[in-house]
């Protein structure tokens, strides 16, 4: 299932979704800019497991302490289809969860729960030496506000069906569930892994981070 879409309008303009999105595409295209040095650049940049459990450097000199590499990797991605499918997440169901927080509280909400969604790839392979990159940690927590505040709002979503493909409306609780199923499946094996891949466990830490953050700042704020 790919979603493309949802039928939840919003009353404020997603002005740090926008800036979210905006940034991370600067970015990227920086990276590619470096050509060569695009995987020197992740390395420097990214958050290496191995790094944090130890507090130890094992990457080319950073301009800050590892610890803060769970913030910068956030805003890094391997490939096109990295920036892309996490853009377009970003952008579906983003929108809807600022215009319930509010701007400030949203870009809060994204970057907490993205740095929680590291921590818990950290503590799943803690001696992996490869580094983790992308939004889409952040972007699970956004999934899991969503799944909490609007489980009936109907996605239009791409299907595959051996070679027919169908465009369709599924509740968000079919679609977010699905997702969340599916990482599940594929982090379990992965715990421990000191090889590269995706980072599963990110993506399981990131969703329960966003439920819970969300239903928080519910309690200070009516949404």
């Amino acid at each position: 299932m790919f979603p493309l879409k949802d039928d939840i309008p919003t009353e404020k303009p997603p002005i740090i979704t926008i800036a979210l999105i905006v940034i991370n595409v600067l970015i990227f295209f920086y990276q590619i800019s470096l050509g060569p040095d695009f995987q020197y650049f992740i390395v420097k940049l990214g958050a290496i497991p191995y790094e944090i459990t130890h507090q130890s450097e094992i990457t080319p000199e950073a301009p800050f302490p590892v610890n803060m590499t769970l913030l910068t990797s956030m805003f890094l991605h391997g490939g096109w289809l990295h920036i892309i499918g996490n853009m377009l997440y970003l952008w579906i169901f983003g929108n809807n969860i600022e215009d319930k927080l509010g701007h400030f509280k949203f870009i809060i909400f994204y970057l907490v729960s993205g740095i929680i969604a590291s921590l818990v790839f950290v503590l799943s392979s803690p001696n992996s030496t490869v580094p983790m990159v992308g939004a889409s940690g952040a972007i699970a927590g956004v999934l899991g506000a969503y799944l909490l505040k609007f489980p009936h709002a109907r996605i239009l979503t791409l299907i595959f069906l051996g070679f027919f493909v169908r465009i369709v409306r599924i509740p968000a609780v079919y679609v977010l569930g699905f997702w969340f199923v599916i990482q599940l499946i594929y982090a379990l094996p992965s715990i421990g892994s000191n090889t590269g891949g995706v980072a599963w466990f990110a993506h399981i830490g990131g969703f329960v981070a966003g439920m819970g953050l969300f239903k928080v700042m519910s309690v200070f704020q009516r949404v």
